[in-house]
């Protein structure tokens, strides 16, 4: 059942929620990743006062982290941030291997607010304006970042992360982004989703992917699954009564499918009273008076999970 605003009435089945599910399509051999994020979405937005467009444009970056931070390695983090002219300024995801989201952004609200209602379409796409999309993966200690960066001129997410891949690795892909809050039956209280579908083009140097594939034409073979791949729908993404397993049949039956093992997401904020303390501890006596609350403690909030810090001025002494 559908509500006021395009939300969603539905039952919700957790069991499939907050994973990345890997694929092989097996006529055609392309590799490709689903997500659906539940809680781990909904924790990470409540904890903001953010107007929903931020939400929803925020929502979008971390199904996008989920979808690339999937395939890192344990310990290492990647980072992906939208930074704009635009009512948006700045949108920033993280994802920490093995499965740890979380996320931030700055924006002008009376301007968010103001694009977001109007019925102007170029005034709704000013709220991301121009700027840039860049990618960086922290690999550790003694290991340089990796990074990769693309303009951004005031498309969807969706097609600045298909851009970003066919820019940044020179290979053909097809990204998918939707989000959306819904509402379980019986329940008072709005959720946020978020869905993705990334499939890429088998590498011509002999990847392992297009070698699952039986077909003889590589270029055919990716246009018909690219094809397949446009038809999902954002409900499809988001729709918690769908499993992934099932989407993707219901995508890719004519080309067979095989799915590998699932990689689970949760969110999580580095942050600790011990980390702020130590941070604290580089700024200087001014600074730190500038941080002091009405009871005369010093208060941090954390940008990320919103979670207060107070200290005795005394604890730098």
């Amino acid at each position: 059942m559908t509500a006021a605003g395009g939300e969603q009435i539905v039952s919700v089945d957790a069991t499939s929620d907050d994973r990345v599910l890997p694929f092989v399509t097996e006529l055609s051999g392309v590799r490709g990743r689903v997500v659906k994020l539940g809680a781990s979405i909904d924790t990470i937005l409540a904890r903001h006062d953010y107007p929903e467009a931020v939400s929803k444009a925020l929502g979008e970056v971390l199904a996008f982290t989920a979808l690339v931070g999937s395939a890192i390695a344990p310990g290492h983090r990647l980072g992906l941030q939208f930074r704009t002219d635009g009512a948006i300024r700045f949108l920033f995801a993280d994802c920490e291997a093995p499965g740890r989201l979380r996320a931030t952004a700055s924006f002008d609200r009376d301007k968010v607010q103001s694009m977001a209602s109007s019925s102007d379409a170029a005034a709704r796409r000013a709220l991301l304006g121009t700027g840039h999309l860049a990618l960086t993966l922290d690999r550790g200690a003694g290991e340089e970042p990796r990074q990769g960066i693309i303009p951004f001129e005031g498309d969807s997410l969706s097609a600045a992360a298909t851009a970003f891949f066919e820019q940044s690795e020179q290979r053909p892909s097809y990204v998918r982004l939707a989000v959306a809050r819904v509402r379980e039956a019986g329940s008072d209280g709005w959720h946020w989703r978020a869905g993705g579908l990334l499939i890429q083009k088998p590498l011509d140097d002999g990847d392992d992917a297009a070698a699952a594939g039986t077909s003889g034409d590589r270029e055919e073979d990716w246009q018909r699954v690219r094809i397949l791949a446009a038809t999902v729908e954002d409900h499809e993404l988001v729709d918690p009564r769908l499993p992934s397993e099932r989407l993707l049949i219901r995508l890719f039956h004519e080309e067979g499918v095989r799915a590998f093992s699932a990689v689970p997401f949760e969110a999580h904020c580095r942050c600790s009273r011990d980390r702020v303390k130590m941070f604290l501890t580089r700024f200087g006596a001014q600074e730190l008076a500038d941080l002091k609350d009405d009871s005369g403690q010093l208060t941090v909030t954390c940008e990320f999970c919103n979670a207060n810090y107070r200290f005795e001025p005394t604890e730098f002494e």
